[in-house]
């Protein structure tokens, strides 16, 4: 079986795929762990499962956190023996970057662009909705021609609570209506409503230079809560990053 790994900048989300199959997923916090204490903690999430270590057969990894890398290759090494393919240059896509710098893009996104085109071909937008709100587009021939980054929904929520004096922290959900009658309540429906109205008001302005009615998928952390109220979002597979590392372990193989 493959371990998949990806790091974000507040989780990271490990599962364990059989062929095409993800059999188990697990999600942990992105901290500072030594090689010991990371593959300590990987033992122990396959075990908890039943899963014997033997049964790793293989590894990718995409991280946003480059300090993270050399902890997870020699980690991954010396607790399940195998070698870790990191998703980065020289790295197989079967899918060409139209960017000026194509190394700028984050291996994350070059993950779900991938993981998009084999499930749904081109045009395609996929929203990620986590630490950061990104937009990653794909157009009819199956180019990654770009796309848009935006603060995420609990970075606009921390923000409004460090930079202002009387407005507290409040929990991320969907109001039950658009018009706050308390504080809290108005906080949450600006939050909510405003990250649904970037989200379908971003979609729109990138099929209109797409010149084409991509699918629009939906990941990450917030994909659920926001995609119940957007107009535009079609799709919403919490695990396409997971899918897209075991397409690029393939065709990397």
């Amino acid at each position: 079986m493959l371990l998949a790994i990806d790091i974000g900048n507040t989780n990271t989300l490990m599962g364990l795929l059989d062929g095409d199959t993800i059999a188990q997923t697990w999600r942990v916090s992105t901290a500072p762990r030594t090689t010991d204490e990371l593959g300590g903690l990987v033992l122990q999430l396959l075990a908890h499962r039943g899963v014997q270590a033997d049964s790793v057969t293989g590894a990718i990894c995409s991280s946003v956190v480059p300090s993270m890398v050399y902890t997870v290759e020699k980690a991954l090494s010396r607790y399940l023996e195998v070698d870790c393919l990191f998703v980065g240059r020289g790295v197989k896509t079967g899918m060409p970057i139209r960017m000026d710098n194509p190394r700028e893009v984050g291996a994350d996104r070059i993950v779900n662009a991938v993981a998009a085109i084999d499930r749904w071909g081109g045009p395609v937008i996929v929203v990620d909705l986590g630490t950061a709100t990104t937009f990653d587009c794909v157009n009819a021939q199956h180019e990654y021609v770009g796309g848009v980054i935006a603060p995420g929904l609990r970075i606009s929520e921390e923000a409004l609570f460090d930079r202002t004096a009387q407005l507290p922290r409040v929990e991320l959900q969907q109001p039950t209506s658009v018009i706050g009658r308390n504080t809290i309540h108005a906080m949450q429906s600006g939050l909510f409503y405003g990250y649904v109205g970037l989200v379908d008001a971003v979609v729109h302005r990138i099929r209109e230079e797409l010149h084409a009615e991509a699918r629009v998928v939906a990941t990450g952390g917030y994909a659920t809560l926001l995609a119940s109220a957007s107009e535009c979002i079609e799709e919403v597979d919490m695990h396409l990053t997971l899918s897209g590392l075991g397409v690029l372990y393939a065709k990397n193989r």
